[in-house]
């Protein structure tokens, strides 16, 4: 095993298994309890949170498992961490609770302080402005209005020109010119909410769309590169042009005119897709070109998970997204911009009640303390790389149990397919393991940013008994 110093005190040195199966006895009475006024149909596990700790969740009979999938890929720096727990409990904290303003028309006198020592402290490279929200959802389709909204502005001549009486009277019956005719172009197998507006860019599973009206945006196709990535270089350059190819087809022919295309730089809800820089590097000259915005979805990706805090610095962009939006591990969330125009030129164009929320805000700076404190995005990286060299090892000895594996330099941002995933995933739990995964087959591994090599040792055992009984 490797040896590290641990990060967080009180960890089990192992999972702790006290039940046969999970749910146990305890976790079963919970469940029923609950699904008498909750819907419990998607539940995981049920969890004991005062007894979570670090990089170990627990539920009501004792059970502590490695906890590699962390709130479907949300907690940062382990449960009750204690830097965290400190902030919580501040005057700042409490007067944030119960005092929840509404920030676009009571914003608290130190909101500035609190957004430029926390969320914007950590603003990707020339994104210097904030709009706050609550979800990542919330984010992604505040941005699409943003988009719109700027689209809009230049068309008329610029910020400066007012509204005609016939845009004012026809948005007020969803038709055109004052309800406009654009779109946001998104990808197959794409997963950015469940917002109306975020919803018709969601492409990774019907059971997400079903029902709900949708509009006729487009969708390009994502790369589906063949692994090891090394050895498959020049066909996986073809594959990712041609996606190129039809993005911009879509671009200059949908007869709903883009505003703006959206992108995950590791496409997780859909199966951990990945796209080497160069796609992302082509995509944004696409869209600069053309003069579409382009939106980095880093809800997932973003806070140090793939050895860069965000994502898209694996790219060398020579220009820079023109909006990243952000929330799971920040805890909070929202979308950086860098060009002031994107900001609306009338006020309660961009408003909601709460626009975000202070408390939220407060815990992710406590957060970027943390990270900054234990270099936990490069920790992120050398671990990750660790552990990507433990995977190739199974891989070789089980080939057909972890397929494609792929996140080779991408931190802890990893994942492989299995044929018997739904079984992989459930026989997990029988081994210490809480797990995830996304797409058809893919096994998902989101560990937070504590996870170090002994944790790594732990779930690669645990990993090659599983195969072994599959």
């Amino acid at each position: 095993m490797a040896s590290s110093k641990a990060f967080v005190q009180g960890e089990p040195d192992a999972p702790v298994l006290k039940t046969s199966s999970i749910p146990g006895a305890q976790s079963s009475k919970r469940i029923a309890e609950l699904s008498e006024v909750f819907d419990t149909r998607s539940i995981n596990m049920m969890t004991d949170y005062t007894k979570s700790v670090g990089n170990y969740i627990a539920d009501p009979d004792g059970n502590y498992l490695l906890d590699v999938y962390a709130q479907i890929a949300s907690i940062p720096v382990g449960y009750n961490n204690p830097a965290l727990a400190k902030a919580a409990s501040t005057p700042d904290m409490v007067n944030a609770i119960i005092n929840r303003p509404a920030l676009g028309n009571f914003p608290s006198h130190d909101w500035a302080e609190i957004l430029k020592t926390g969320i914007l402290k950590v603003a990707p490279k020339g994104l210097n402005h904030v709009f706050t929200a609550m979800a990542g959802s919330d984010a992604n389709e505040t941005a699409f209005k943003a988009a719109f909204i700027y689209r809009r502005q230049q068309e008329r001549g610029g910020p400066d020109v007012e509204f005609t009486q016939e845009e004012l009277d026809s948005a007020m019956k969803n038709q055109a010119p004052g309800s406009s005719s654009l779109s946001i172009l998104s990808f197959k197998t794409a997963f950015h909410g469940r917002l109306f507006g975020t919803l018709s860019t969601t492409r990774s599973k019907p059971i997400h769309k079903i029902d709900i009206p949708a509009f006729d945006w487009p969708q390009a196709t994502f790369p589906i590169l063949k692994y090891p990535l090394e050895e498959h270089a020049e066909e996986n350059a073809k594959i990712e042009q041609a996606c190129l190819d039809e993005v911009e087809h879509l671009i200059k022919t949908w007869h709903i005119p883009p505003a703006a295309v959206i992108v995950e730089p590791i496409q997780s809800e859909g199966g951990d897709n990945h796209a080497t820089p160069n796609f992302f590097r082509g995509l944004r000259a696409l869209t600069k070109k053309h003069n579409v915005l382009l939106i980095v979805d880093e809800v997932q990706t973003g806070v140090g998970a793939t050895g860069k805090f965000w994502a898209h610095d694996h790219w060398n962009l020579q220009d820079p997204p023109d909006m990243v939006t952000f929330s799971k591990k920040a805890q909070t969330a929202g979308f950086y911009y860098g060009n002031p125009a994107l900001r609306p030129n009338k006020p309660y164009r961009q408003f909601n009640t709460w626009m975000g929320d202070p408390a939220r805000a407060l815990l992710f700076r406590a957060i970027i303390g943390e990270i900054e404190r234990l270099d936990l995005v490069n920790h992120t990286a050398r671990v990750g790389d660790y552990l990507f060299t433990k995977l190739e090892g199974l891989q070789r000895k089980y080939p057909e149990q972890f397929k494609d594996l792929r996140g080779k330099g991408q931190g802890t941002f990893i994942a492989f397919d299995n044929p018997k995933r739904d079984q992989f995933l459930a026989k997990a739990k029988e081994f210490g393991i809480n797990i995830g995964g996304s797409g058809a087959n893919a096994v998902r591994l989101r560990p937070m940013l504590t996870f170090q090599e002994h944790h790594a040792d732990i779930l690669v055992e645990a990993l090659e008994k599983i195969a072994l009984t599959l």
